[in-house]
């Protein structure tokens, strides 16, 4: 892998997408590129087609994996991993790695807590999956060694903006509510998927009303959907729409793969 220096090494200036991988099939991946070309819009990094990033050329470098050994060793069939895609003013990288979201995990559910450090709301960077991604990636090493799952940023109003790599739902009496864009977060795919095929308040949600909500679930492109058993000392005792929202994703993806092998 050949790789130029350039302003991503030096200042973040750079986008990335991770795909999750489901036998071999990119799942939501025109969701991915539409928004992977709003980033590179924003930073300036070129049209995707011109960089050699379209949905032929990611099916392409697929199955290109499935015949290399190494590949076969460590991901199978493609069955369950994902896909990685960076792009920098000089350079487009694909790179497959591992997904390790168990059956064991959504059985358990999340444990989470607040982070102290705050979202700014206020920052362009924010709302793209950008390489400026410090404070997601050390906040959730922070829950990890603190022992829970995930992290909660606030933002500079102390209103609930998304974790360190996940948006989040809550459900109160059957309604699905989510913090508004504007709130500082990053638009997820599953966010995006969600808020378009079921009936989803955007609003301003606050810890002190976490009290309210009978069930959370968050949500990002390997995990999917995962029930919230616990933010701080809120429990959430239910999940049913959580599960019901879960066997939909599922039912998705089935059709997803069924429609690839059918071409």
């Amino acid at each position: 892998m050949n790789v130029k220096l350039d302003e991503c090494f030096q200042f973040g200036l750079g986008a990335f997408e991770t795909i999750g991988i489901e036998e071999g099939t990119p799942i939501l991946l025109e969701k991915h590129l539409k928004r992977l070309s709003r980033a590179a819009d924003f930073l300036k990094l070129g049209d995707l087609n011109e960089r050699g990033i379209t949905e032929e050329k990611i099916r392409e470098y697929l199955k290109e994996q499935t015949e290399l050994k190494e590949i076969q060793e460590e991901f199978g069939n493609l069955t369950h991993c994902a896909l990685k895609l960076m792009l920098t003013k000089e350079n487009a990288v694909f790179l497959l790695r591992a997904n390790h979201y168990t059956p064991e995990k959504y059985e358990k559910g999340f444990c989470m807590d607040i982070s102290s450090v705050k979202r700014n709301e206020t920052s362009p960077l924010v709302y793209h999956k950008t390489m400026n991604y410090g404070d997601c990636t050390l906040e959730k090493r922070n829950a990890t060694a603190a022992g829970v799952d995930e992290r909660i940023f606030l933002n500079t109003k102390r209103q609930i903006a998304e974790g360190t790599v996940s948006n989040i739902f809550f459900v109160r009496k059957g309604v699905i509510c989510t913090p508004e864009i504007s709130c500082g977060l990053l638009p997820g795919i599953l966010r995006e998927y969600i808020c378009e095929t079921e009936e989803v308040e955007e609003t301003d949600i606050y810890v002190q009303d976490l009290k309210w909500y009978q069930e959370c679930f968050v949500t990002n492109s390997l995990m999917g959907i995962m029930p919230v058993r616990q933010i701080g000392s809120v429990y959430f005792e239910e999940d049913k729409i959580t599960r019901e929202l879960m066997a939909k994703y599922r039912n998705m993806i089935a059709e997803t793969i069924r429609q690839r092998k059918s071409l």
